[in-house]
């Protein structure tokens, strides 16, 4: 087996601590799955039970999978270490403020406004090399803003951490991405903007989902929707945020298991994009009939809910208006649910699709895909499907 596989992570991580047995007693899966994975009879397992065996070997599923992701950079300015470096300075204490690196807000807003057009197309690796720059400049900029411009400048740094963070969740840097969205948090709080604070809110709550702190997760996001409830003639951009919120809420009570309770949350959510009409960018979140859909999907996977997931998939609006990263991982929700279906077929078609419409820097970054084409490979050994694994990194 190779040395890489899930398998042989789990077996150094239960170590001579825990039997097979008492790790899927403490996991709550089957002692016949453990066994398995670790023998090599199964490449991979489901992500809610992949995610129960990282909570009960108290590891990181991304340690589990093998998604950390270091970006090697003969650049000192760019990559994780730069990154890092932004996010930890130490020049407040050193009295060595570099005010020559503040720039102007408009020029900071388009700054933040490339960083978020890199991030939702999925370009990770041009993302390492201009965000620790962009940290730097905003921060000064923070510092040197005076009267009416100081909430301004703490809005455009919040935004700045923000994309840092989700970067490095997709990198597999989740300590560091924690510290970048609670920076951002920060930021925003000296700022003038509710719908920013508590769009950036659910963004601590996406992460802690990312984590598998479901429970915390969900807390987060339904707390900070009550918030924004709305109670009259609230604008679009408000309702967004509002159903964005909810939305988030039902992904987590989904990760958790709570199957009713996340389902009743989708509802209300797609009673807000009713409302609006429309699907809607603000505060650099999507909502609307097409996230509704997703999320319904991802819900259903979740849960291994598999023909209700394909079911809800029928729903997206032709004129879908999510993301390329988005419409890519909704393309890879529907081929797990297509592989458990035994249509093998079909989900190869939607992994190809997913790879066309994010890239292939986005799809480098995504363990799901290579969960699934290890499935398909215990049922196809074609060309196409040998070609594409070899290309995402799957052994064949």
């Amino acid at each position: 087996m190779d040395d890489s596989s899930i398998g042989v992570r789990i077996r150094q991580f239960r170590g001579k601590a825990l039997t097979q047995r008492q790790l899927a007693d403490q996991a709550g899966v089957s002692v016949d799955l453990v066994r398995k994975l670790e023998q090599g009879g199964r490449q991979t397992a489901s992500i809610a039970s992949l995610q129960k065996l990282a909570r009960a070997l108290d590891v990181d599923i991304s340690d589990l999978v093998g998604k950390r992701h270091g970006i090697p950079s003969g650049n000192p300015d760019a990559g994780i270490v730069a990154i890092r470096r932004a996010l930890t300075p130490v020049d407040d204490l050193l009295g060595e403020i570099p005010h020559e690196d503040a720039i102007g807000l408009d020029e900071g807003s388009r700054a933040v406004d490339y960083a978020w057009g890199a991030y939702w197309t999925g370009h990770y690796e041009l993302l390492t090399s201009i965000l620790p720059t962009g940290l730097t400049q905003l921060r000064a900029t923070v510092h040197a803003a005076r009267n009416g411009a100081v909430a301004s400048a703490n809005e455009l740094l919040a935004r700045m951490y923000w994309v840092t963070g989700c970067t490095l969740v997709h990198l597999g840097q989740t300590d560091p991405a924690f510290l970048a969205i609670r920076q951002a948090l920060a930021a925003a709080e000296l700022g003038n903007d509710p719908l920013l604070l508590a769009t950036i809110r659910g963004s601590v709550a996406w992460q802690l989902l990312v984590q598998g702190r479901y429970e915390e997760s969900g807390k987060v996001a339904l707390r900070a929707a009550a918030n924004l409830e709305p109670d009259g003639d609230e604008s679009p951009a408000h309702l967004s945020a509002y159903g964005s919120l909810v939305l988030q809420g039902a992904t987590a009570a989904g990760r958790a298991q709570h199957v009713p309770e996340a389902l009743s949350l989708v509802q209300a959510a797609g009673e807000v994009a009713l409302r609006i009409g429309a699907d809607r960018h603000d505060y650099e979140t999507y909502f609307g009939p097409s996230q509704v859909v997703m999320q319904t999907v991802d819900v259903n996977v979740s849960s291994e809910r598999y023909p209700e997931a394909l079911t809800a998939a029928q729903d997206m609006p032709a004129n879908c208006g999510l993301p390329q990263a988005s419409r890519a991982r909704h393309l890879t929700d529907t081929a797990v649910a297509l592989t458990r279906t035994g249509q093998h077929k079909r989900a190869l078609a939607a992994l190809l699709d997913a790879e066309r419409v994010g890239g292939a820097d986005w799809i480098k970054y995504q363990s799901l895909p290579r969960y699934i084409v290890s499935e398909l490979l215990d049922h196809d050994r074609r060309v196409p499907l040998r070609a594409f694994a070899r290309r995402i990194g799957v052994n064949t």
